[in-house]
């Protein structure tokens, strides 16, 4: 029997049994450690089962890549990135697909029990199917995971550089932990919004909670200043530690037209005073 007469009789046949096929597929489910709530699967099943008939029987066995294989690969990216959401481990997404043979191979035993040859390239063609789309599962569900894992550091970024009004015309941005190329974007895109935002007229960078500072913080850092400068607000950096001033120091750093200051609340003094505004302790 030739190829395309075993995907012609297997579509026929996935489509006579669909409801034994179902039946035994969502008891092999059940048994399952998902994190899909049982309607879900059980629509999820019920399309899959609908959907592929008419994909062997069009597009054959053999390549899944197919247009004809469109729809049941748009569902299976549906399963993936849904179950990538929940917090699903791979192997958990691509047994959806792979628990499929047993049921499949029950139904081609028993219709085709009688015919050893037609068995065997059946079987063969069910098995290399259902691993194409086993594996296609487990590349959609690894790309969603690395946009969640990356929409996530991106958040955490954003989290951790606060922009922060202390007083009218006065901004503070505290920073914490290591400050690298793709965070000193995410400290510059901040402060910047937040000096178009409200109107300020000095910045003051706190380093406090900056553990060490090379020559790449420190590029950083100018950049930083002179994007807010362009804007229109004078900065003052503030958190320069003995062990930082030394760092400094020795890489030769250029800090001279920019004003620093050894704590957070004498950088804030300085701005209070460019801004023409005073605090006076009650007696």
């Amino acid at each position: 029997m030739t190829a395309n007469n075993i995907d012609q009789r297997l579509g026929n046949l996935i489509t006579q049994q669909e409801s034994d096929i179902l039946a035994i597929w969502s008891a092999e489910l059940a048994g399952k450690s998902f994190r899909s709530d049982e309607a879900t699967m059980q629509r999820h099943t019920r399309q899959f089962l609908a959907l592929l008939p008419a994909a062997i029987a069009t597009g054959g066995t053999a390549d899944t890549n197919l247009r004809q294989w469109d729809e049941v690969r748009n569902l299976l990216g549906e399963v993936s990135t849904q179950r990538a959401k929940l917090g699903s481990t791979p192997n958990d997404t691509a047994t959806f697909v792979f628990s499929l043979k047993q049921p499949l191979f029950t139904m081609l035993r028993r219709e085709l029990g009688a015919e050893s040859a037609e068995l065997s390239e059946a079987s063969w063609a069910i098995n290399t199917l259902l691993d194409q789309l086993g594996l296609y599962t487990l590349e959609v569900f690894q790309k969603s995971r690395d946009q969640i894992i990356v929409r996530q550091q991106h958040e955490l970024m954003e989290l951790s550089t606060p922009v922060v009004k202390l007083w009218q015309d006065i901004l503070a941005l505290p920073l914490i932990g290591t400050l690298d190329s793709a965070r000193s974007q995410v400290v510059m895109e901040s402060l910047l919004e937040k000096i178009v935002e409200t109107g300020a007229a000095i910045a003051i960078i706190d380093i406090t909670g900056v553990p060490t500072v090379d020559t790449l913080v420190a590029q950083h850092l100018m950049k930083t200043i002179a994007a807010a400068r362009l804007m229109g607000a004078d900065c003052i950096i503030s958190g320069i530690r003995p062990q930082i001033a030394q760092t400094i120091v020795h890489l030769g750093v250029n800090l001279e037209d920019v004003v620093t200051k050894a704590t957070l609340a004498d950088a804030f003094v300085v701005a209070l005073a460019r801004v023409g505004a005073t605090i006076t302790r009650k007696a």
